[in-house]
């Protein structure tokens, strides 16, 4: 399935041959050690691993990779109609509307692979960035994790738990 939007973004499922644009984008992402909750030193094959598990997409315009994101089940057995998702700019497509398009996208996305809601559970209170995108797209702030996540400079950041019903 591919779609566009108004900024001229086509998002599409993410492909084996898409591998090297994808850990372009991640690399960065991963190792910076400021928003995932993943090792900063991370393999690539780990980390491509780790991306597409499950429903993984890039967008695109005029086939140059601006942005990739993931949506899976949240949890498994009673709890798998909740999804959750990540998502990446590339550094020079940031500012651009792409984290906008990978989201909405996202959310119809889900809601045609059969999820009923799509939960953020581990957003770092320091991306005010996405916490602004995801507010203002209907998503709302059910928890707070204290001190969850040890920034590379050694201060912890809160990790906030978002929801939207779809």
């Amino acid at each position: 399935m591919t779609a566009s939007t108004a900024t001229t973004v086509s998002i599409r499922p993410a492909a084996p041959a898409d591998a090297d644009a994808l850990w372009a984008m991640l690399e960065p992402v991963f190792r910076a050690g400021d928003t995932y909750a993943i090792d900063p030193g991370v393999s690539r094959e780990g980390a491509l691993a780790y991306w597409t598990a499950h429903h993984a997409y890039v967008a695109e315009e005029n086939a140059n990779p601006l942005g990739t994101f993931y949506i899976r089940p949240n949890q498994q057995g009673g709890g798998a109609h909740v999804c959750n998702a990540g998502y990446v700019t590339a550094q020079a497509a940031q500012g651009k509307g792409v984290a906008r398009a990978m989201l909405a996208f996202s959310l119809e996305e889900a809601k045609r692979l059969g999820f009923e809601a799509m939960q953020y559970n581990f957003v770092l209170a320091t991306n005010a960035r996405a916490i602004d995108t995801w507010k203002r797209a209907g998503f709302t702030e059910i928890g707070r994790i204290p001190r969850a996540f040890r920034l590379p400079s050694g201060d912890y950041a809160d990790a906030l738990i978002l929801h939207r019903f779809l």
